[in-house]
């Protein structure tokens, strides 16, 4: 190991001491709270979004593909990650009351600091037997929560810098921003499944609407006992409870209908449901109403794609009564009954559902009163906002897909992949457990039972 990556740890913790030191307002004059944002915090702001959000990642994803360049990449993250925090803490101009961003921000240092020790350990290949197995998992642990860790931050950044979240507002600050959040997470994880997670789905022996099922069961339990609060019963309250009450009956049912590798509808119908309920929600301004219908309408549509997508569509696999033939024009991308331009079709179509969900994420994260009444305030229609917001779908979905493919191109997988014409192709198993929900053919039912035993 270089002596400069030996020496990181020592640096980060000095620099911890000045940002540890750092005085938050309890408390802000009007001229602190509305004077001119300078040079250097907006390069903060730039400078942290870059590392968390696409540098880490990006390491993170060739750390998971055996990259040689994981740890220089991860290296320069860690170091322009302290320079961020200098640089966030030495700015002049306006001023921000303390929050959940700078506590957050010493916290980072320790997943920071044993991310960094245990790369090195690591790296010195020592205990081989006895303690770098578990180093090695840790490792791997850790590094997978930094796409969380800087999610989490940015979003603290952006609720510090609108002065939002405080007071009465927290409790509708957290379900707008936990919920969006999870539609983003929802739509990240179905790209990646639909896109490269062939191989371990049917590794696990369950379908993805069996997860899907789950998640949504345990997330509308909580949902259920969580939505009100005091002895009066709100419209609002109503209605995010029995949102609760549909996720754990609906997700119930989709677990058993979803066992045995089957395929179901019943998640899409869910996310149908929970879209129609939130276009209807009833909100105290008109900027209000019409974001929440479009986040209404865009969670329905990206409902309506996934059941399209499991009831007709069969990209990437063959049909299991008919077997792979190897065709050197045609790829696993293309159907066996039909032709390469069905075949990209039907991978476009594909890319649907995960960007609907995380278009809706977005703009439900976005729905908040102080946001609206912000944007309200500044003259802004509802047209400009909502277009706001899904450019910015754009790019997060834009993100998710390079990740893949570069996880799909890189390391390990170089030699593996295939990414002509946009596909996305892993070394896999000859046996195929995907298809489309059974229509009635009894053939094609036997053929999927017997996939699972």
């Amino acid at each position: 190991m270089a002596p400069a990556f030996k020496s990181l740890p020592v640096l980060l913790l000095a620099l911890a001491v000045p940002v540890l030191a750092h005085k938050h307002h309890d408390e802000l004059t009007e001229e602190q709270a509305h004077a001119p944002v300078d040079a250097i915090l907006w390069l903060h702001i730039v400078l942290q979004a870059a590392v968390w959000g696409i540098l880490f990642p990006t390491g993170m994803v060739l750390g998971l593909s055996k990259s040689r360049w994981h740890v220089p990449l991860q290296s320069a993250g860690f170091v322009l990650t302290a320079a961020g925090y200098i640089l966030g803490h030495a700015h002049k101009g306006r001023s921000f009351l303390a929050g959940a961003h700078s506590t957050m921000a010493n916290i980072l240092f320790l997943p920071i600091i044993l991310q960094l020790c245990l790369g090195i350990y690591l790296k010195l290949h020592i205990h081989e037997k006895n303690i770098r197995p578990y180093a090695v998992i840790l490792h791997g642990i850790v590094g997978k929560a930094y796409p969380i860790f800087g999610w989490v931050q940015m979003l603290f950044g952006s609720i510090t810098f609108g002065g939002y979240c405080r007071g009465d507002n927290l409790g509708q600050c957290l379900a707008h921003y936990i919920m969006g959040s999870g539609f983003i997470a929802y739509g990240t994880i179905m790209a990646i499944l639909l896109l490269v997670g062939e191989t371990w789905i049917r590794g696990s022996g369950r379908s993805p609407e069996w997860w899907d099922s789950w998640v949504i069961t345990l997330w509308g339990i909580v949902n259920t006992f969580t939505e009100h609060r005091g002895s009066a019963w709100s419209v609002k309250d109503m209605q995010h409870t029995i949102l609760g009450v549909l996720w754990w009956t609906g997700g119930i049912l989709g677990i058993i209908l979803s066992r045995n590798n089957q395929r179901t509808v019943v998640p899409a119908i869910i996310i149908i449901l929970t879209g129609w309920a939130m276009s209807e929600h009833a909100q105290a301004l008109m900027i209000s109403t019409r974001v929440h219908a479009v986040f209404g309408y865009t969670l329905m549509l990206a409902g309506v794609t996934r059941i399209i997508e499991i009831s007709f569509i069969v990209p990437k696999y063959h049909s299991l009564e008919t077997p792979a033939v190897a065709d050197d024009n045609h790829s696993e991308h293309t159907l066996a009954e039909g032709t390469s331009s069905i075949a990209q079709a039907v991978k476009t179509f594909r890319h649907l559902p995960p960007f609907l969900l995380v278009a809706a994420g977005l703009l439900f994260m976005s729905g908040t009163d102080e946001e609206l009444r912000t944007v309200h305030d500044a003259g802004m229609d509802h047209v400009t906002y909502i277009l706001i917001m899904f450019s910015l779908s754009f790019i997060i979905y834009t993100l998710i897909v390079s990740l893949i493919n570069l996880y799909a191109s890189s390391g390990r997988n170089a030699s593996n992949a295939n990414t002509e014409n946009g596909a996305i192709e892993l070394e896999e198993p000859a046996n195929k457990w995907y298809a489309r929900v059974p229509d009635g053919d009894a053939t094609e039912a036997h053929v999927i039972g017997d996939d699972e035993d």
